[in-house]
Order: structure tokens, then sequence, then C-alpha cells
């Protein structure tokens, strides 16, 4: 993977199909409801870790939740 830089629109879309709220999202990835509701709005970036845990506890792919540049 290159730069990986999170898709805040598709976390969110399958946050919601999923039935989750953004606290509930937030504590299953074990990062704060605030950090969340800045990934989702593109106002702040995120780690590869906290990319991960997110995809984790969406059950999805990282790749899903991401936008990737070579």
């Amino acid at each position: 993977m290159g730069v990986v830089t999170p898709n805040g629109a598709a976390i969110r879309s399958i946050r919601e199909a999923r039935g989750f709220s953004l606290r509930r999202l937030a504590g299953l990835a074990h990062i704060s409801p605030s950090t969340l509701s800045r990934i989702e709005t593109s106002k702040r970036g995120a780690g590869l870790d906290n990319l991960r845990r997110i995809a984790r506890a969406l059950d999805t792919p990282i790749e899903a939740i991401t936008r990737e540049y070579p």
C-alpha cells in the first residue's frame, strides 16, 4: 500500500448500513467519537492502525474504507 487516506464517506455509509451509532463504532474501534467524526467528515486523517481497527469493527476490508495513491 502506498499513502493511505481514509474515505470518510465510505466509513459513514458502512457504519450506518450496519446500524452502528458513531459512539458505538468509536468504542469498538477504540478511538474517541470526536476523532471518528473528524475522520468521517474528512477533517482529519487516520493512521493505518486506526483504519485497521475501524475496518475490523465494521467487518469490512480496509480497502473499502480507504483511498490509495501510488
